[in-house]
């Protein structure tokens, strides 16, 4: 298994500045490769405290780049909903460029109607703009004097520029929470996929359907599977839960008021039963999230335990990408988990 450094902001300019708050992450990414972490990730999201200090994820990961040079530097994800796909492709093969040919990109729906309502764009044509804006990015960057002719976007025979310096272009992620039939598109797709831990048989299920999904597309191997983590190691297991369960805690509550329109009458039937899965959120804790394996905290050998309980449960998957400096987590705590994990935790697996 690899494991990667995930960046999801979940601060406001109240509880940590955007300068402190993008300094304490880079510090961060200084000890990926030293450390043997795979991968930097970060979000797209908007306007709110969740995740709202990354509207480019392309931004950060620029300079992440330039901060190590070995980890993989992965959008989680980037939403084709709220862009052009001319400037996505431009910009993917920019950042391919700067990185040396480390770049995968990731791509996901969004979710959070507020999001939509602020870009004027309706949660109705959330399927289609997605499968659109993906087809014509993939396009751009595998061929040259592409064109389009959309149901959203259309553009004449385009070069995009740069072009990527991975060939045809950079790996693509999709991201996928509980609907099966993205884990089926995915796999039928020849993607990878990175997800959300819900409770062990439903992932065990979802992970299931990708790769038979995979396996009957005829492509080689089995896939590639991302599950994110809340992870948080240190030596002793109270003061661990001390450090960490608030913190997780004001996290889950950041989402649900983030995503509280769904709950508040917002519907689409490209969004089937988010009001049942947004009020299911509002009941998770900490110790619901640490129990269903969601969220890796305590001691080394608990979390060692924690993982290998949690493969047993859903079976194998290849990356686990980890939050390790959630909402207001103090730089100094967060180095000292991560070091110990490398040291402690990552060898086993």
């Amino acid at each position: 298994m690899k494991f990667g450094m995930q960046f999801f902001p979940c601060v406001g300019p109240d509880t940590k500045p955007a300068d402190r708050y993008f300094d304490e992450c880079l510090s961060l990414v200084d000890m990926a490769d030293d450390l043997g972490y795979d991968h930097v990730r970060i979000v797209e999201h908007y306007f709110h405290a969740y995740g709202g200090y990354s509207p480019n994820p392309i931004v950060f990961l620029t300079a992440a780049s330039q901060r190590t040079k070995k980890a993989r530097l992965i959008t989680g994800a980037i939403l084709p909903i709220f862009n052009s796909p001319l400037k996505l492709a431009g910009e993917i093969g920019m950042l391919d460029g700067i990185s040396g040919g480390r770049l995968e990109v990731g791509f996901a729906r969004a979710f959070l109607p507020h999001e939509f309502a602020r870009f004027g764009q309706s949660l109705d044509e959330s399927k289609g703009r997605f499968a659109e804006g993906m087809a014509q990015i993939q396009g751009l960057l595998e061929t040259e004097g592409f064109a389009a002719n959309g149901e959203f976007h259309s553009f004449p025979a385009t070069t995009s520029l740069p072009r990527p310096t991975q060939k045809p272009r950079p790996p693509f992620w999709i991201a996928a929470f509980a609907t099966p039939e993205s884990f089926v598109n995915a796999g039928k797709a020849g993607h990878a996929v990175m997800a959300i831990p819900l409770s062990g048989g439903k992932m065990a299920e979802l992970i299931g359907l990708y790769r038979e999904a995979w396996k009957s597309a005829g492509h080689e191997g089995e896939g590639k599977i991302m599950l994110a983590f809340h992870m948080f190691c240190w030596p002793d297991a109270e003061e661990a839960v001390e450090h960490a369960s608030a913190r997780i805690n004001n996290y889950l509550a950041s989402l649900v008021d983030a995503a509280s329109d769904w709950v508040g009458g917002a519907s689409s039937d490209d969004y089937p039963g988010y009001d049942k899965l947004i009020a299911g959120l509002a009941k998770e804790t900490f110790e619901s999230q640490v129990e269903k394996g969601a969220a890796w905290v305590g001691t080394p050998d608990q979390i060692s335990d924690q993982i290998a309980d949690y493969q047993r449960l859903v079976g194998d998957f290849e990356v686990a990408s980890l939050q390790v400096n959630f909402h207001d987590m103090p730089l100094d705590l967060a180095q000292q988990s991560v070091r110990l994990f490398a040291s402690d935790v990552m060898p086993k697996f």
